[in-house]
């Protein structure tokens, strides 16, 4: 059987640190409102100027480095975003462009936090099918760019970054112990489109900011992500027990904790980086991916669960032995 194999890794973090106090001389908040209801301390914004295609490119360089290839190496290109540089053309074809690979081919998805879900999932189908040979992911968002700062409840919880996984189609045995990707596992439900939206866009002229009905969020992101979990380690013939590590969408340390105890993970198996980087949407899995991998936390062999949840709702997870 094919599979999908992480071959490399790499993310960028835009230079500005914005802690919480930062936001105490414009919000009726603290420092330790935000800490007790996240989990946040600090995030990185983009510098004025800098976008999202910008922070993809160093992100892919690094992974490209990391993985000792270069972009002719490389077929497929998908980013995962809901802040696009331009309503058109994609990010993905400004980062190949930046990368300098002229071919092969290039898009986005938009599922907003579980977009690298879904990209990850789309590489897998390319891979097997034989479509692509290696595929560059990436997760880049500049969510800085859509908050509306005066909504003291969405502002203080998002950061801009981006990181980038290379995968590249190896031929395995075909079993639960194979390395890459092992199972897949997407949703989404437009019924819920209300707990978390951006209220703007093209067809309605004008840009928008974030909205978002925290408590709603939460009580749908624990279930589903657990239960989507669930059924992406039972499609790989495995259990609870078998995982390594969970690498979770970052977007609440609450939310993070609570699905790590509906599927019986202790926190000492759970990669969290919400702290540093708050919640970054698409680009939260693969920067605590490059963080937790850079570190030595997460090794070959290791067999990870990543799940996400976002506006949609959109939700998912995914399986894959590093």
């Amino acid at each position: 059987m094919i599979r999908a194999i992480p071959v490399g890794i790499g993310h960028y973090l835009p230079d500005r640190i914005v802690p919480n106090s930062h936001f105490e001389d414009f919000l009726d908040t603290s420092d330790e409102w935000i800490r007790a209801r996240s989990g946040i301390e600090r995030r990185h914004f983009a510098a004025e100027g800098e976008t999202t295609s910008q922070m993809a490119t160093h992100a892919a360089n690094a992974a490209l480095a990391d993985a000792g290839l270069t972009p002719a190496d490389i077929d497929t290109i998908i980013v995962a975003t809901s802040t696009p540089d331009l309503t058109f053309p994609s990010a993905a074809t400004m980062v190949q462009d930046a990368l300098g690979m002229e071919t092969g081919f290039a898009f986005d998805v938009q599922a907003v936090c579980a977009g690298f879900v879904y990209a990850l999932s789309q590489a897998d189908a390319f891979i097997r099918s034989g479509q692509a040979a290696r595929v560059l992911v990436i997760g880049a968002e500049t969510f800085s760019r859509i908050m509306d700062w005066t909504d003291r409840t969405t502002c203080v919880l998002f950061g801009d970054g981006a990181g980038a996984l290379i995968l590249e189609g190896q031929e395995t045995a075909g079993t639960p112990q194979d390395r890459g990707i092992l199972a897949t596992d997407l949703h989404s439900d437009g019924r819920y489109r209300n707990l978390l939206y951006v209220d703007g866009g093209v067809s309605t002229q004008s840009t928008g900011h974030l909205r978002m009905q925290g408590k709603e969020v939460f009580r749908h992101a624990v279930e589903k992500l657990a239960a989507t979990a669930d059924a992406s380690l039972e499609k790989a013939g495995l259990t609870h027990d078998d995982v390594t590590w969970m690498v979770p969408h970052q977007a609440n340390i609450r939310i993070i904790t609570a699905t790590a105890k509906k599927l019986g993970l202790p926190m000492d198996r759970v990669v969290t980086t919400v702290a540093d980087h708050g919640n970054t949407s698409a680009a939260s899995i693969p920067l605590a991916l490059s963080v937790a991998a850079s570190d030595g936390r997460i090794k070959r062999g290791d067999l990870l669960v990543t799940e996400a949840i976002g506006g949609g709702l959109a939700w998912g997870s995914v399986v894959l032995r590093w």
